[in-house]
């Protein structure tokens, strides 16, 4: 009358569940210097913390007498786990059963995964490890017959996305729907000579006629340097440590605020070196990451899309222990012009602060939208729009430090100038219209050309003017509200901080989420 006999069984299957693809398949994972996917797991979860779901789902045939005869599980692995003490989902492809394809797959485990994170507000960690999509031409064989295309579970990964952070890990070849699950997060991580991300493989992209390996269809040198992904790692354990530290500064869901952690550095700290940063010539570039780090409490820098849009740097920090984001212009790349890849990664970032309710700092260093053909070309016209659009509606607190130049329209989007504007401006700030130079020349072409001695004409125009673009006259009739000794920038934004909270407010957000 007990029912060990049947918990025997449930142990079987478990077993032959842990054996995940077989020996040989086992073998060649580990052979490509990958883990495999339970190795991932114990890796990435707290110790011990790992309940899976749906263990012993999977392919099964039974012999005459209707006993288990072979079992072949899912390759996907997924339950509820911590992460550094705090509740998440994991969902962790398994490359040894049949490459991660779809049709070896059980899409609703996803679709559970997805759910549970949603509704019982958890973060969703993804490993993704092979195609997760499409499947095979030689399934037909054994299924006559094409369909439809579907994409069951792409209703749940949107809505999934405007509810809790999605971090996407690419730890191998990641095709079709795998690819598409790494675009769909807000957090993406590729491993260097480990992982790929296309659409479809080399053997499609060879029918089309590019003889290309994986690496030069989809690495990271693609991947990374065009948005794609967020950041590129040197292996899978740096990969783990990246999406835990990520998840560190944001909630567990919208419907909550970002927690205040733990902070030893001083809120009153003076950086002596931002005195002298910025170049009095106004034109040498300067480091924006090291007015940064100067600025948020000590370690907490965490840089997100270093690879690309490279004239405006963004990542997360702690200001007085609470998680901000952060952006600011860099001179070393264009001046710091928005080019469309640049507005792109404005629009992300500013999504992101606002879907979690992450206050602003940004320091202003923009000489305008990019100029040219090449950069009409690549639309930055309407991307630049969609990222002023991005600031103006996000709804959390941002605070304005202006370093240097703010120009033009995409100067003006340091911050939705129709609310309270807390802002902050260095004495080297430089801002305008358009710029001065060149502009002189242009305006008094005619007296130039007329004149006896225009070299002493034009040395007294730069003077005058140069004069009249002192921040102190803006100052003056209060279009700049206050001009701070740089030092005192860290003490203002630990202050800054703190009224933030009072205007912080959990829940959904009207304009949701632009993958």
């Amino acid at each position: 009358m007990s029912w060990e006999k049947s918990i025997e069984e449930l142990r079987r299957r478990e077993r032959l569940a842990e054996e995940m693809g077989g020996e040989e398949p086992v073998a060649r994972q580990r052979s490509r210097g990958k883990l495999t996917v339970r190795e991932r797991v114990a890796f990435l979860a707290d110790p011990g913390s790992f309940h899976e779901i749906g263990k012993i789902a999977g392919v099964a045939s039974y012999d005459a007498a209707d006993e288990l005869e072979s079992f072949r599980p899912s390759n996907s692995v997924m339950g509820r786990a911590t992460l550094d003490g705090r509740p998440a989902v994991i969902l962790a492809d398994d490359f040894t059963v049949r490459g991660g394809a779809a049709d070896a797959s059980i899409w609703q485990k996803m679709v559970q995964a997805i759910k549970m994170a949603a509704e019982y507000h958890m973060p969703l960690v993804q490993m993704i490890d092979g195609t997760g999509g499409g499947g095979s031409v030689k399934m037909l064989e054994k299924d006559p017959r094409t369909y439809i295309p579907e994409t069951p579970g792409w209703n749940e990964i949107t809505h999934g996305l405007t509810r809790v952070p999605f971090v996407s890990l690419a730890l191998g070849p990641c095709a079709g729907m795998g690819a598409g699950r790494v675009a769909a997060s807000h957090y993406s991580v590729m491993v260097k000579e480990l992982s790929q991300v296309f659409v479809a493989g080399p053997p499609v992209s060879r029918a089309l006629g590019e003889d290309v390996t994986k690496e030069e269809l989809g690495g990271w040198e693609i991947q990374a340097r065009n948005g794609t992904v967020d950041e590129v790692v040197g292996s899978e354990a740096d990969a783990f440590i990246a999406a835990r530290r990520f998840l560190s500064y944001l909630p567990t869901s919208v419907d909550s605020l970002p927690e205040r952690g733990p902070c030893a550095d001083h809120a009153d700290r003076r950086e002596e070196k931002l005195l002298s940063i910025v170049p009095t010539d106004g034109k040498t570039p300067y480091k924006p990451r090291t007015i940064i780090e100067a600025c948020v409490d000590r370690g907490s820098w965490f840089e997100i899309g270093s690879q690309w849009g490279r004239g405006i740097v963004t990542g997360l920090a702690r200001v007085d222990g609470y998680p901000v984001a952060v952006l600011a212009g860099d001179p070393f790349f264009l001046d710091g012009a928005w080019t469309a890849d640049v507005c792109d990664k404005v629009t992300r970032h500013m999504d992101l602060a606002s879907l979690f309710h992450l206050p602003v700092i940004h320091f202003v260093d923009c000489p305008g939208f990019a100029v040219g053909v090449r950069h009409e070309t690549a639309g930055v016209t309407r991307r630049g729009v969609r990222a002023m659009a991005a600031v103006y509606q996000a709804e959390v607190p941002v605070c304005s430090v202006v370093i240097r130049k703010a120009y033009g329209l995409a100067g003006s989007a340091m911050m939705n100038q129709s609310r309270t504007k807390w802002r902050y401006c260095w004495p080297s700030g430089d801002w305008g219209s358009l710029p001065m130079a060149g502009g002189i020349e242009a305006a008094f072409r005619k007296e130039l050309s007329e004149s006896e001695d225009p070299e002493a004409l034009i040395a007294a125009l730069n003077a005058k003017f140069k004069a009249i673009a002192s921040p102190f006259r803006t100052a003056e009739s209060f279009y700049a509200e206050e001009i701070i000794d740089p030092r005192d920038t860290r003490p203002l934004l630990c202050d800054f901080i703190h009224h933030a909270q009072r205007a912080l407010k959990a829940g959904d957000t009207r304009h949701g989420w632009r993958p």
